[in-house]
This record gives structure tokens, sequence and C-alpha cells, in this order.
């Protein structure tokens, strides 16, 4: 699938100027610019596509799929394939079976394809304000004007790194889990892992089959297995309807504030060598100190498993960012025609997962359609635009 073809709905950063005039008039708005092209963002877009909405995906990176190509070569999806399609078309391959990150990011470049999304790669988003009419959208080469925004960047945005690994020398070979590959890609020798929740969990298995690994962890996870009795624990989650339990009920709030760990536990990364250790609270040279006063001495390597933070340091609206996070309730923000979608437990904890994010994807398209009909004016040929002009110059 070339970028490059011509009857290609995925365009390389071409100027949208080419497909709208600049001017600010309410008859040359875009519906909707979606920020992000990433599984929430192609969701939303499939909702738009059949509204018959003028809109745009703003994708930063030069392909569709780039965070899932860039995580570590073993990952693999803990939901079965039957659980991992977008709105419209399933995810190709056997139930039961558990996809790896490139499958993953082929599967969103061919549904881009097949639906003809209008998306834009290498726009990164560096600006948006209001206006009279809506919004403005800025990215390096292009602003854009749009009646409604839904930033859909994810909650996987910028890597997070504890203070403490400033005391570390610089000797210390220190990588993010969202830079880790495989252990070959590391220094010999042993490894420290730093982070409790699953990448850190499944990280430590791998690296423990070629060498001495810790693992640093903060606080217990609930551990839950892959299968019982017979079933994927996502059949049983689904069918007992956990995946449905909303943030701002009593067992949703509970569940949003832990990650739970699934498909291993502490006795399996035990019996493959794995040493468990407390928090991490300093580091010195090449000394960590844990938070029960323990000690590891010479080490070499940290593995920093922490996560991420969000960034929403370009969204230049007052009051819609406080504390570094959008105010938001299950996507809705204060702001007229502004809307978050894709964020871990946004509404329930399938809300950041591949095959669980089109139930609030169709909510938020009902809020957009809603709010389209109320404040956008009649014009002829909208539903026939389906996309295809803001994807001309995506």
């Amino acid at each position: 699938m070339s970028a490059a073809a011509s009857d290609n709905p995925i365009r390389q950063g071409r100027s949208m100027h080419e497909e709208m005039s600049q001017n600010a008039s309410p008859d040359r708005l875009l519906d909707a610019v979606v920020i992000g092209g990433g599984q929430a963002g192609l969701a939303i877009a499939w909702h738009l596509k059949r509204q018959g909405l003028r809109f745009v995906v703003l994708e930063a990176e030069s392909q569709l799929g780039h965070t899932w190509r860039h995580r570590w070569d073993s990952l693999k999806l803990f939901t079965p394939a039957q659980y991992d399609g977008l709105p419209g078309m399933p995810f190709p391959g056997p139930a039961d079976t558990y996809p790896t990150k490139d499958p993953v990011a082929d599967y969103l470049q061919t549904y881009v394809t097949a639906f003809d999304l209008p998306v834009r790669l290498n726009a990164r988003v560096t600006s948006l304000t209001r206006t009279d009419h809506g919004f403005e959208v800025r990215t390096a080469d292009d602003t854009i004007q749009a009646r409604q925004i839904v930033v859909a960047t994810g909650p996987f945005q910028v890597p997070f790194v504890p203070p403490a690994a400033q005391g570390l020398e610089p000797a210390v070979t220190q990588v993010h889990s969202a830079s880790y590959r495989n252990p070959d890609a590391l220094p010999g020798g042993p490894v420290l892992v730093v982070g409790g929740g699953n990448s850190g969990f499944q990280i430590a298995e791998e690296l423990a089959g070629t060498r001495q690994v810790d693992l640093s962890i903060g606080e217990r996870a609930p551990m839950l297995p892959q299968r019982l009795a017979g079933r994927d624990l996502f059949w049983w989650l689904t069918r007992l309807r956990l995946l449905r339990v909303t943030v701002d009920s009593r067992l949703g709030r509970r569940a949003s504030r832990r990650e739970f760990i699934i498909g291993t536990n502490k006795r399996r990364l035990r019996k493959v060598g794995v040493r468990f250790r407390p928090r991490l609270v300093e580091a010195d040279g090449r000394t960590v100190r844990f938070a029960d006063g323990s000690t590891l001495d010479a080490v070499g390597v940290v593995v920093w498993a922490t996560g991420y933070r969000t960034d929403y340091t370009w969204i230049h609206i007052p009051a819609a960012v406080e504390h570094g996070r959008v105010v938001h309730r299950r996507g809705v923000t204060e702001i007229p025609g502004l809307y978050l979608l894709g964020l871990s437990w946004q509404h329930t904890r399938g809300s950041a997962l591949l095959g669980f994010v089109n139930k609030d994807a169709a909510y938020l398209a009902d809020q957009i359609a809603t709010h389209h009909r109320a404040s956008a004016p009649a014009k002829a040929g909208v539903a026939g635009f389906q996309g295809r002009g803001a994807g001309s110059g995506s």
C-alpha cells in the first residue's frame, strides 16, 4: 500500500489549502478535525464518514500504526483477535489468538484504505485555538478551520521517567519501555526493570531468559490469568458485563485507580529467576535504593517501564485544560464542539482498548451529529463529500 498512490486516502502532508480556502467564512469550514490517527481516531472517523461530514484525520507520524510498530518486538495483545476489531471490520485472525504489534499496525493501514478515510500523515498539531466559527488547528505547514474537534491522541503520549533517574551516572544505560526492542539491543549483564505494570512484567520475563533481572514494583497490582475454565479472560469480562462498568460507579472508581496484570504473575517470573524489589526511591551513581532501605549495586542497565504522561500544552483554549488534563465527562468537554477520545478509563475499562473504543466513538459521534445539526448552516453537497476532498489534502 503506497502512500503516494493516487487513489489512496492517506496523504503525506500535502497542504489543505488545495482543498479549501483559508478564509474563515462558515461555508469554508470543515465540519470536524480528528487529531490523532490511532485506533481511537480511526474509529470516530468511520462514524463521521457514515454521517457524511467533511472532516480530516491529522496524524503526527509518517505512517499509520507508528506507535504499534515501535513497541518491543515480542509484544502481544492480551485481548484475543475476536475482540480487536474497529467498527465495520473484524480483526483478521483466528479466535483466541493474540495479535503481535505489526499485524495490528497493518490492520490500521488496511482499515483506512478499506473505508477511504481522509488521513493526513506528518501533520503534528502545534496549536488548537477557538475562533468565532469554531476552532483553528495549526500544524507545521498548515492552518485548518473546523466547527468541531476530536482530540484522539491517546494515553501513550510522553514517556515518563521518574526524577530518581537523574542520579544515575552517565555510564548506566537507561531505556524507557517505549524505546525497548529486545534483549539483544541492550548491553550484556544484569538489568533492573522499574515498573510493575503489564509492560514491566512482560519485559522482565523476556530479559530473564538471557540475564539476571530485578523488577522494582511501586505498588501491588491485581493479577488475572489469561484464561479461566477454558475461556479467555475477555470472554468472561464481556459476558459478565464488567467491561461496561463505568468510571463514575463505585466499582469503576476502585478499578480505575490501578492497573491489572494480565496473563502472568509473580510466581511465573520467580520461576525464571526474576528478583522482585520494592519501589525505587533514589539513585546515586551505579547504586539504587528501594523503599525498604535495601540497595542494588553495580547497576549497568535500567529499563523504565514507568508509563506515560499526557501533553496538552498545544491546546490554547481557556478552561479546557486543568492540571495537565483535559476536563471532560465521557469525552465531552465544557467547550462546545471539543471532544476527547481514547483515554484509559475515559468511560469504561475498554475506552483505550483496540476492540472496545468503538462504544465511546459511537457516543461521541452522536454528540457531534447533534451539535452539527444545531449549529451548521445547511449546505448542498455535504453528504456527497464523504471526506475525499479532505483526504486529497491529507
